[in-house]
């Protein structure tokens, strides 16, 4: 690899380690060996290692939710959005999630990114029942139980297999709306 990596690349690889090897791999050196770079290359993007995991954690912010978010409204009218935002996330494999979760039990930073980016699900799937027409505090408990519902699968070492991922879906989209 070329020692012209941008910042991107240095955070997309965080990424990678972090999902892959837990938060004690976002290293500078660690990360300097997996790409064949200097350590220089990290430091020309980067003040320090704060600085490069206060980027790693805004880019999982933006792959975790921002992104999925835009996804699900750019698709179809078609389908109930609450239904497509749970099969896109029932049917990821969710290690990143937990590399940041478990990350977050012992490092401030990581813990002030998890809590926004839940802040951030439950509102916009808060959103979502409001949309169907619930009432703000059915939707809110709704969505509270949903998102519960959503970091158990996240955290469990047991995937949901395809087989059961849609009766699941639907009887969570079932359950939140009627």
């Amino acid at each position: 690899m070329s020692d012209q990596l941008s910042a991107k690349d240095w955070v997309d690889q965080g990424l990678k380690a972090l999902a892959s090897r837990g938060f004690t791999a976002l290293k500078a050196d660690t990360l300097a060996k997996t790409l064949r770079v200097s350590r220089g290359s990290f430091y020309w993007h980067f003040a320090d290692i704060a600085a490069f995991h206060a980027a790693v954690l805004a880019r999982w912010h933006e792959v975790a939710a921002e992104q999925i978010i835009a996804n699900v409204e750019a698709a179809s009218n078609d389908e109930n959005p609450l239904a497509r935002l749970l099969r896109r996330v029932f049917g990821e494999r969710l290690m990143l999630e937990r590399a940041v979760r478990s990350w977050a039990s012992v490092e401030p930073a990581a813990r002030a990114a998890v809590q926004a980016i839940d802040r951030r699900r439950l509102n916009y799937v808060e959103g979502l029942l409001t949309q169907s027409g619930l009432s703000a505090e059915a939707a809110r408990t709704r969505a509270q139980i949903l998102y519960w519902a959503f970091l158990g699968f996240a955290l469990s070492d047991q995937p949901l297999p395809k087989a059961r991922q849609q009766a699941v879906i639907d009887e969570l989209v079932r359950m939140a709306t009627s």
